[in-house]
């Protein structure tokens, strides 16, 4: 919140028309001199005349009778804002336009050159709002000189447009016999590509083929699951012959194989009947009966056969119960019927895979249909672009092969210049008025420029924020009214400072004084016995101000001293008109030369001064003598209040010595005289020496410069001023010269 008051402070238009009253000798100077230069140049100019003349542009209507050329001499804007007048405004008052216009008209100037371009910066195109119509405008101190250049530009233009548009066809013409070949090329190209794309993925119709997939898949798919269902009947079945013929899962297997081998199962039966007949044999005869060893050996061959025709089964690894397994006479139809229905189950599951294989085909072929749709449509686009191109070339090269020989342009004139018989009315009163709003301007400019560059403090403000010392009292400036005289020293013409109630009134100033003795009242709780008064530079005002400071202390009852202890440039001797026959002061008291009392003189009631008295070679070594530190303490107890008038901060010691001696300083502080970089030195210097900084006083400040109310006049003290009539001043008079 508080930062954006100061925002609002730092912009402050009364700070900157405080700045122009501060340079109003810049503004006023600028001012006029802009206004000066101003009416100079109305009383030079010379009467001018302006002429007219208006062209339409409109479009080539001859090849829309023939159908042919359509797009030649058509004007468009390349963008969606811009006007096409607009830039054939451009071209008419184009350089190469003019220049040309200059040599037909043989246009000189008195040393017979040719005229530049520039001498007909007044030469206007504007475009007419809502119509295909330019103006063009021209002024020229010579009304028949500027009627012929005006109608030349026109007709310069109109053959400079009729040029461009056969150039444009026959430019048009050119690129079209390039492209054709090329073009022609790029169909072949084309169709070439198009058929072997269809030759490479077998294609006829993909959208029949599409069509019939669809189909097939459904098809497939139902003949699959019928398929299904009848493997699943099948397996059914088998489980049932299964258990019905008691056969386990090897036996299974040994079936299966079997059924698919019918010799292989005669010789199975054929063996167990032979296993039989030898039982029984065995049973009749002996061992070695004949009979029996037949039976045998026959039992032997077909064993040996059986592993045979199993290799040929099985392979090497025959089943491990091939050798006992039977099959007995009550199992033999189901066993058939089994090996049947094995039959059908393998038959149904090749037919299973193979239908499989099909869908499988027949889905991934559709699944590439897309792709296959979208690279031939691409093909296809690319040869219709392709043949689109070729006979559009074809169509616009008969037509740009007939606007070559046509001969109209885009431009007719509308109203051709005329010899103006009056000049142009007068815009004198116009510059004037804008050379004095451009002196305003730049005379504001270089104020403001002025007084950014100047390094001076200006206003109270900025001398609170930069020393931070306590502001103890504001000395308004002395205006000229109530300077009733000046007096000046003889040598430098130095004006000499003015004491209230003697040289100017007591108001404003006296109470400027009053307020400043009650702030260093207020300092501190004991009552203040003695005060050097100092600047950071000469010329702020410091013996001014202490002159006047100490009127004001004796006007309120207190006993003063006044020491001018400023033994480089002392003055309080010519403030108060000391006689020439009191040569000695404070210098002279240090060295012994008198006692205290002699050279302390009373000018008015209850104040008394103590000049410089002889000018010492080396002012330093008395006021840090221990004589000086005696006599301020014996000034102390003689007065209530001892007043330093010491030489500025920079450049000498003396302030700081004297400073260490009494209860403090005041530090004199004059707007427009004391710059930043003397400032910071000054406060550097008094904090590096340690010095007791009572506060500072603004002198010489100008209630109508000044952006902070640091002073107010009541209607009260205006009406009453508060003079002090029973105060008598000792006259002026002229110096001494030990004191100069």
């Amino acid at each position: 919140m508080f930062e954006h008051r100061e925002n609002i402070e730092d912009i402050n238009f009364y700070k900157y028309w405080l700045i122009l009253q501060r340079r109003k000798v810049v503004v006023f100077s600028v001012f006029g001199l802009i206004v000066a230069l101003t009416s100079l140049f109305i009383l030079s100019l010379k009467p001018s005349y302006q002429t007219e003349a208006s062209v339409l542009i409109k479009t080539n209507r001859s090849s829309s009778l023939t159908g042919l050329g359509e797009i030649l001499g058509k004007i468009e804007s390349l963008t969606l804002q811009g006007n096409p007048l607009d830039t054939q405004a451009q071209i008419i008052v184009s350089r190469p336009i003019i220049e040309k216009a200059i040599r037909e008209l043989d246009l000189r100037d008195k040393k017979g050159r040719l005229l530049p371009v520039k001498a007909f910066s007044s030469l206007k195109a504007t475009g007419a709002k809502g119509t295909d119509i330019i103006q063009i405008s021209y002024t020229d101190e010579n009304p028949v000189r500027a009627a012929k250049f005006v109608n030349k530009i026109i007709e310069i233009y109109i053959q400079q447009n009729i040029q461009a548009n056969r150039a444009e066809a026959v430019s048009a013409s050119k690129f079209i016999l390039e492209q054709l070949p090329k073009t022609a090329a790029s169909v072949t190209r084309a169709e070439s590509d198009l058929r072997q794309f269809k030759e490479n993925h077998r294609i006829i119709s993909l959208a029949q083929e599409e069509s019939a997939g669809v189909q097939a898949i459904a098809s497939l798919e139902d003949q699959l699951a019928r398929t299904q269902a009848e493997l699943a009947s099948v397996n059914a079945r088998l489980q049932r012959l299964q258990k019905q013929a008691s056969i386990d899962s090897e036996q299974t297997v040994i079936l299966a194989s079997l059924s698919q081998a019918p010799g292989l199962q005669q010789i199975l039966t054929q063996l167990q009947e032979a296993r039989t007949q030898l039982a029984v044999a065995r049973t009749r005869f002996h061992p070695q009966h004949p009979q029996v060893l037949n039976l045998e050996e026959k039992t032997a061959t077909l064993n040996k056969l059986l592993q045979e025709q199993a290799k040929q089964v099985f392979g090497d690894n025959p089943p491990p119960g091939l050798k006992n397994f039977q099959i007995g006479e009550l199992r033999q139809g189901l066993l058939q019927d089994f090996a049947r229905v094995e039959t059908e189950r393998l038959a149904l599951e090749k037919k299973i895979t193979t239908l499989s294989q099909q869908l499988a085909a027949y889905k991934d072929r559709a699944k590439q249909l897309p792709k296959l749709e979208q690279t031939q449509r691409q093909l296809e686009r690319k040869l219709q672009a392709s043949q689109t191109t070729y006979e559009s070339l074809l169509k616009k090269l008969q037509e740009v092969q007939l606007a070559e020989n046509q001969n109209i342009g885009n431009v007719r004139i509308v109203s051709p210049a005329f010899i103006p018989e009056q000049p142009t009315a007068s815009r004198k009163q116009l510059i004037l008025g804008g050379g004095i709003v451009i002196g305003a301007l730049m005379g504001i400019i270089a104020a403001l420029a002025l007084d950014l560059m100047d390094q001076s403090l200006k206003t109270v403000k900025e001398a609170k924020e930069l020393f931070q010392y306590t502001l103890l009292g504001v000395i308004p400036a002395i205006s000229d009214g109530s300077k009733k005289s000046i007096l000046r020293r003889q040598e430098t013409g130095e004006q000499i400072p003015k004491i209230i109630d003697r040289d100017i009134p007591h108001f404003p100033i006296g109470d400027a004084y009053q307020i400043l003795q009650s702030n260093l009242n207020f300092l501190s709780d004991q009552q203040l016995k003695s005060l050097v008064v100092t600047s950071s530079l000469p010329k702020e005002g410091k013996s001014f101000v202490a002159a006047n400071l100490a009127v004001t202390a004796a006007q309120m009852g207190r006993k003063v001293l006044l020491v001018d202890a400023d033994m480089r440039h002392p003055i309080q001797h010519h403030i108060w008109g000391l006689s020439h026959q009191h040569p000695v002061g404070l210098s002279n008291l240090i060295t012994n030369q008198m006692n205290t009392i002699t050279p302390i003189e009373a000018v008015i009631p209850n104040l008394s001064i103590l000049p410089c008295g002889t000018l010492p070679p080396n002012p330093l070594s008395l006021l840090n003598s221990q004589r000086m530190t005696e006599l301020v303490q014996s000034f102390v107890q003689d007065f209530d209040l001892v007043i330093f008038d010491t030489n500025s901060v920079l450049g000498t010691a003396d302030a700081s010595t004297l400073g260490r001696l009494t209860d403090g300083m005041l530090l004199v502080v004059r707007p427009g005289v004391l710059d930043v970089n003397s400032a910071n030195a000054a406060k550097e210097l008094l904090s590096q020496s340690s010095q007791n900084v009572l506060g500072m006083v603004i002198n010489d400040v100008s209630k109508n410069r000044e952006p902070e109310s640091y002073i107010y006049y009541s209607q009260e003290s205006v009406e009453t001023g508060n003079p002090l009539s029973n105060l008598r001043f000792r006259k002026s008079v002229p110096k001494t010269e030990q004191c100069s």
